[in-house]
């Protein structure tokens, strides 16, 4: 009986711990998927109001309705930083369905696109045509730009079997980019300022009609406000250097168009380190070839007007 007893001691003295640790785990697990459920509840809560008090919000989708019209992200266009692109088609109107990665934009981005750029209309903005909020999903949905984004035409790169644009239409892309801004910052109730103005998010049509897209960092300034503070955002090379004291306004972008201006006139991106080291900068190039008197004004260029 004794040899039993003991045995059987031995037994619960090995069982017990490793009860205990499947309760504690178990109850660590069901805590964590019942906050989990919680926050998710109170995100999807938070953003049906945030939408529904939105004035001109655009058309709301399903997840399954731009499952279906993209034929389940077969045919992707492009990928960013805060996800990928695909072609799609709903009813006669093909469309992109941007799909944003759950790691990277997050609420405030997706929101801040979906209240600016839904809100406005102006030709030469991609006209945002509705977004999906559902569960873990948020997409955007655009109207589809065949030509694809301006970096594809104005680089002079080996593999790329595009011919070069001519003057008229640089000239005419050069024009819609200055009037899509000019809409956002002199025009609307708060001046808008996109933050992000780069070849990348500038979008072309079959006729080469440019349009600004991409409002994830855009940020709204009053009126009555010379400046803004905020947190560096944005993409190296396209920087105004005010970024380095973080006091904003919208001339950030005039400074990012600039350097979009300079780069569709040369052909070339501001930033190549594939270059010699003093022709890295394009910026810092041209600004030596004016001290030198080395710029050439080629004639006969001009812009139609």
């Amino acid at each position: 009986m004794k040899v039993k007893s003991s045995s059987v001691r031995r037994v619960v003295a090995i069982l017990a711990p490793v009860v205990g640790f499947i309760l504690l785990s178990i109850l660590f697990l069901g805590t964590y998927f019942i906050r989990k459920r919680r926050t998710q509840q109170q995100y999807e809560m938070e953003m049906e109001e945030e939408f529904g008090e939105l004035q001109g919000t655009p058309m709301r989708f399903t997840f399954q309705q731009l499952k279906a019209a993209t034929e389940q992200f077969a045919d992707k266009l492009g990928e960013g930083g805060f996800g990928s692109v695909f072609k799609g088609q709903f009813g006669d109107e093909r469309i992109a369905v941007k799909r944003l990665d759950r790691a990277g934009q997050g609420k405030k981005e997706f929101s801040a696109e979906v209240q600016t750029i839904g809100s406005i209309h102006h030709i030469n903005l991609v006209r945002l045509i509705g977004f999906c909020a559902e569960k873990s999903h948020r997409l955007l949905v655009y109207e589809y730009m065949p030509k694809g984004s301006l970096d594809r035409w104005i680089y002079h790169q080996h593999d790329n079997d595009s011919p070069p644009l001519n003057w008229s239409t640089r000239c005419k892309i050069i024009t819609h980019i200055a009037k899509g801004l000019a809409y956002l910052h002199e025009e609307c109730m708060k001046k808008i300022a996109h933050l992000d103005i780069k070849p990348q998010n500038i979008l072309l049509d079959d006729d080469f009609n440019a349009k600004l897209s991409d409002f994830g960092l855009c940020k709204l300034i009053d009126r009555d406000m010379s400046q803004v503070f905020t947190r560096m955002r944005g993409t190296l090379g396209y920087l105004a250097p005010e970024w380095l004291t973080s006091q904003i306004t919208e001339k950030a972008d005039v400074y990012s168009f600039g350097v979009v201006v300079m780069e569709v006139i040369s052909g070339r991106k501001n930033l190549e380190n594939s270059r010699s080291e003093e022709s890295i900068h394009l910026i810092t190039q041209l600004e030596e070839k004016v001290k030198t008197n080395r710029l050439i004004a080629k004639e006969g260029l001009k812009c139609p007007r």
